[in-house]
């Protein structure tokens, strides 16, 4: 039994879910970070009498909050004993909290905020030399999006990396970090509003959000139907909690199918939204054109008369 293990009481809703100690975790750190730079770019711009969407500083802020509580609360002290925990966590952080950030536009933000002159110009050509860059390009595309959810679940847990990087001293808030990175990368190509290196097509992205539902549905099944055990840094949960790691297991699996999944079925139907709208949108576009060319046609056979 862990030192963890002996020190927290039995989980239950209340404890899991309250906050208890936000300042040992990074991302709850990092939380209050991003908020307090958003806000500095926000409140500049409206200081000098330019727009900033409202609605987008809030959305932002709720993700930036919801980033403070997963690392804040009980549940972030289960996570190192209780695979259910570390995958509620890590569901939170890769396709709940980053769609919140994106739809944010902190990028457009900080091109508009971000002075030109001293360190904010140098701020500023970093950041643009990062957007053009093929690195960028490379990270940006759908497929890694793809690529980063299938390493994030079945690579991690069934190669049994999961049990090395969670024993290191740091490796709970080492993993929560990348997996905050991963989802942010893998969901920039699906919500993101602002300039990209390669603006991924409507099909590339819906591609992409059917391949990550069937990832989680498949690992999620495998949590479901696979012996008790399956993951061996968390076959053995503390006999004092009445939890068996068969019952986490299986909790695990539920949350891929239920909590995993629904984000990414909003994301479907916003895609699927976009994508219609643009085709009407260049429908009306192509109308227009072919009434004006209608209308010149008119026009010289009227002259002909």
């Amino acid at each position: 039994m862990s030192k963890t293990a002996v020190t927290l009481p039995p989980p239950t809703a209340q404890n899991l879910f309250e906050l208890v100690s936000p300042w040992a975790s990074v991302v709850s750190v990092l939380a209050i970070v991003l908020a307090a730079l958003y806000l500095w770019g926000a409140i500049a711009l409206w200081s000098r009498g330019r727009s900033w969407s409202v609605l987008r500083t809030g959305t932002f802020l709720v993700g930036t909050v919801l980033l403070f509580l997963v690392g804040g609360m009980g549940v972030n002290g289960y996570a190192d004993e209780l695979l259910s925990a570390l995958i509620f966590q890590q569901i939170t952080l890769m396709t709940l909290i980053p769609p919140l950030l994106i739809i944010g536009s902190p990028g457009r933000l900080l091109l508009r905020a971000t002075p030109h002159r001293g360190l904010g110009r140098v701020a500023l050509r970093i950041a643009l030399g990062g957007l053009r860059s093929q690195v960028a390009a490379f990270a940006l595309h759908p497929a890694v999006a793809i690529l980063i959810v299938a390493l994030a679940y079945m690579g991690l847990y069934l190669s049994g990396l999961v049990n090395v990087i969670i024993a290191w001293p740091f490796g709970h808030q080492l993993l929560l970090v990348l997996f905050l990175c991963g989802g942010i990368v893998a969901g920039v190509p699906l919500w993101s509003s602002d300039p990209m290196p390669r603006p991924p097509s409507y099909a590339g992205r819906l591609g992409a959000v059917i391949v990550e539902i069937q990832i989680h549905a498949i690992f999620g099944l495998i949590l479901l139907l696979s012996p008790a055990g399956l993951i061996a840094g968390f076959a053995t949960p503390p006999e004092a909690w009445g939890l068996t790691e068969g019952l986490d297991q299986q909790l695990a699996g539920t949350l891929m199918w239920t909590y995993a999944e629904l984000p990414l079925l909003i994301v479907l139907i916003v895609i699927l939204s976009r994508w219609r709208t643009r085709d009407l949108k260049l429908a009306r576009i192509r109308q227009s054109r072919d009434d004006e060319d209608l209308d010149r046609y008119n026009e010289y056979l009227a002259k002909l008369k």
